[in-house]
């Protein structure tokens, strides 16, 4: 997955490691299985409420180091391992394959496609399923949906619908959903457009009530439907560890009426802070979730939040080029 080098990520991951470097000597021991779990929506499937993304593997420094990753999340007890097709060309689905096969019964694999007609998505889903060494997903999403252009070729003759519905019926997927990032009002037209989808996948954290919320708009539908439900973007892309604690940002996603959230990693002592934070959690009220809002109001908007479309400005997307990761 493609991301954009941004100050603010260097400087947020590098406060934040040094933070967590500070506290590790004093931390207790990490007991696996002590992360809580959630029902997955109408899935019936319990997933614990953090899951490893794949998404920044390639920041790694090498396979062995993504690999090890990988399976330290499976002993502390996550389940719920999320990649894509397009993450590191690829090479994110093979760290997967090649670490988690063995774990195949007590894992929920989600991979994504971001193509849009049932062709070229089903060539995807068949090499998705080669690298990863299964024979099926648990979930497959239709990935990226960032306009209604998209939308409508999604839904279209020979539109990528038809792989994601063909591929349930024959095994190859559990569960079908959709993700995107870049503007609620396509989500809420994927959900008006078809009321046969499992799961979704949004960002959700801090600041998104300020600006374009998928919090105040799509998750309550989604709640309604009883989707299985996932977040993103719990961080802000490291962004918000400049004014907010890795336990605050994940407080509060947690705290949403969500099943789980999906957090890059890319070394294991960020892995461990997380599952530490999941581990001891405790849900918090409204009232301290709009206190947490109304801190960021000085950082809310698109320069926070550049994977969704920029309303308060005609820059042209040379000056300011949209995000395009996952």
């Amino acid at each position: 997955m493609k991301r954009r080098t941004v100050i603010g990520n260097l400087l947020g991951g590098l406060f934040a490691g040094l933070g967590n470097k500070a506290v590790h000597g004093s931390q207790p021991s990490l007991k696996a299985g002590e992360i809580p779990m959630r029902t997955f929506g109408k899935t019936g499937v319990k997933l614990t409420v953090i899951g490893l993304a794949s998404g920044r593997f390639q920041l790694t420094s090498s396979d062995k180091d993504a690999i090890t990753l990988t399976r330290r999340a499976v002993e502390l007890g996550i389940n719920y391992f999320d990649t894509a097709h397009s993450y590191w060309n690829g090479h994110s689905e093979e760290i997967y394959g090649k670490a988690l096969p063995e774990f195949r019964k007590q894992v929920f694999i989600t991979t994504k496609s971001n193509k849009r007609t049932r062709k070229e998505a089903e060539e995807e889903l068949h090499l998705s399923l080669k690298r990863l060494g299964t024979d099926y997903v648990d979930l497959w999403q239709v990935h990226e949906i960032g306009n209604k252009e998209e939308v409508e070729r999604v839904f279209a003759p020979g539109g990528a619908i038809e792989a994601f519905e063909a591929a349930k019926r024959a095994g190859k997927c559990r569960f079908i959903g959709f993700t995107g990032h870049r503007d609620p009002e396509v989500h809420l037209e994927m959900l008006k457009r078809y009321d046969k989808w499992d799961t979704i996948l949004m960002p959700l954290h801090i600041a998104d009530p300020l600006y374009l919320s998928f919090e105040k708009l799509v998750l309550p539908v989604a709640v309604e439907r009883g989707m299985g439900i996932q977040g993103m973007k719990n961080f802000g892309n490291a962004k918000l560890l400049q004014s907010f604690s890795a336990k605050e940002c994940l407080t509060y996603v947690l705290s949403l009426p969500i099943h789980c959230t999906a957090i890059g990693c890319t070394s294991t002592g960020q892995l461990e802070d997380d599952v530490r934070i999941a581990q001891n959690f405790k849900s918090i009220g409204a009232d301290q979730m709009t206190a947490l809002n109304k801190r960021a109001e000085r950082i809310k908007g698109p320069l926070l939040e550049d994977w969704k479309k920029n309303i308060e400005t005609r820059a042209s997307l040379r000056d300011h080029p949209e995000y395009d990761g996952g």
